[in-house]
């Protein structure tokens, strides 16, 4: 079947199979407010799916054959698979239909700069940086982001200007499906290893992503990255590097972090002195990130001074590191981090904010990433005083039987972390609230709904203090 055009069912219904993912949510409003009519289905109740209510869209939990009857084209994410009933029945109805990467690649049509931001970790915070930049900049971007910024309230947003702004994303290849101009490079690094065979094939698809930039375009990478400068070199394209030795094209001179990780330094194009800027989120992951935000806000056209500012005031997406309650004096926060390198990076922020000890409660996303990235997990809450392990969530995945947290918790034992498999959020909470102290901070971390631990222990507060 021809792949389908979305420009060709404007006004019509659009079935979203997946809906409550985070790319996929933020899709759905855009559409709803290009003048689609969307309906769409998820496995369960997630947070997403309450926005793309309130936008209007027509949800149901869980997937079923009826659901997509009536649709006039379907589009499912990556990790929904043929066999799926709603699926099948588009198939054996003959809906046209399309995957993810395929809509958005379709809606960044026509902007003369569409920028595809890549890379194992950071996407959606360097998206949202800029984004952040580029709308205080006066440059009224579209935006298409996987995660939720207050400054443009909420994932998507609808601009004039001439820049459409969206995570690239390596899962099943799906940012083979764009057309960018320009293209952030963040990083390579080993994940999903459940469809690539290993870290060589990451590196040659980021490099066949890199080589869909037209010679008029630009690509800004990692310029401390090996195998991101390995796949730059062989393109004829316009290149600029970013990091934090003077190697790099834009980079740090004088960086300094205050003792909560909150870093300021001067900013340099070569041997050119820019401005000042003084970070409000904490990490030098987050100095990176800051660094490939502005030299793309720079490609774009944004004032370098105001730029600087803005970032500045950038405070984060939600869930990265954010706060979300502070019980019996202890800080709970959050994360989106869900491999080893992330959780690693995340821990390392809030060990410095910590004033007493530091709980770490890991959700392990995917039975095949646990498997594959199995030893890299057995250290990476080092810096944590104690580990709290709940269930692997499965997410696409059927549990195999061979796999299960406690066999992290034995491996992260003997490697002499202290650490403990509290299987349910129930579990989990009972355990922190009967050991945590004033002065303690809480971090869970994960991309599946492990975010709801930090929901149910709020609503628990707020009942305890009812009268």
């Amino acid at each position: 079947m021809q792949q389908p055009h979305i420009r060709d069912y404007k006004g019509k219904r659009v079935h979203m199979i997946g809906i409550g993912g985070s790319s996929m949510s933020g899709l759905a409003e855009m559409l709803m407010d290009k003048g689609y009519r969307v309906t769409g289905s998820d496995r369960s109740e997630g947070y997403l799916l309450g926005d793309v209510r309130a936008k209007g869209a027509e949800v149901y939990v869980g997937h079923r054959a009826e659901n997509v009857r009536g649709a006039d084209v379907v589009v499912y994410t990556a990790a929904i698979p043929a066999d799926n009933p709603e699926r099948a029945e588009a198939e054996r109805l003959g809906i046209p239909s399309m995957e993810r990467a395929y809509l958005l690649g379709q809606l960044m049509e026509g902007y003369p700069e569409a920028v595809g931001i890549c890379g194992a970790h950071g996407k959606t915070t360097t998206t949202s940086m800029l984004s952040q930049i580029l709308v205080e900049c006066g440059l009224d971007p579209t935006i298409h982001i996987g995660g939720k910024l207050d400054a443009i309230g909420g994932s998507t947003r609808i601009g004039q200007g001439d820049a459409f702004l969206a995570e690239a994303c390596e899962f099943r290849r799906s940012f083979l499906q764009m057309k960018p101009t320009m293209a952030v490079v963040l990083n390579i690094d080993a994940d999903h290893l459940d469809c690539y065979k290993d870290i060589d094939e990451i590196e040659s698809t980021f490099g066949q992503f890199m080589a869909l930039v037209p010679q008029d375009g630009l690509i800004i990478g990692k310029g401390t990255d090996e195998r991101i400068l390995r796949q730059m070199a062989g393109l004829r394209c316009r290149k600029e590097t970013f990091g934090q030795t003077a190697v790099c094209d834009w980079h740090p001179v004088n960086l300094r972090e205050d003792d909560r990780g909150y870093a300021s330094y001067e900013l340099y194009h070569g041997d050119t002195p820019i401005t000042t800027v003084t970070m409000a989120v904490p990490g030098g992951f987050n100095v990176e990130n800051g660094l490939a935000a502005l030299a793309a806000a720079h490609a774009l056209g944004a004032d370098m001074i105001k730029a600087a500012e803005s970032l500045g005031r950038f405070r984060g997406a939600h869930r990265r590191f954010e706060l979300t309650d502070t019980i019996d004096g202890v800080e709970i926060f959050h994360d989106y981090g869900h491999n080893p390198t992330e959780m690693r990076n995340a821990l390392n922020v809030a060990r410095k904010r910590c004033k007493g000890r530091l709980w770490a409660v890991m959700q392990p996303h995917t039975y095949s990433r646990v498997r594959s990235l199995f030893s890299d997990y057995l250290t990476c809450t080092a810096a944590a005083d104690f580990t709290l392990v709940t269930d692997i969530c499965a997410a696409r995945e059927k549990d195999p039987g061979d796999l299960n947290s406690g066999m992290l918790v034995d491996g992260m034992r003997a490697n002499g972390i202290d650490a403990v498999w509290t299987p349910s959020f129930d579990d989990t909470e009972r355990y922190l609230r009967d050991r945590w102290q004033p002065g303690d901070l809480v971090l869970t971390m994960g991309c599946g709904d492990v975010n709801l631990l930090n929901d149910q222990i709020h609503q628990h507060e707020v009942q305890r203090k009812q009268p």
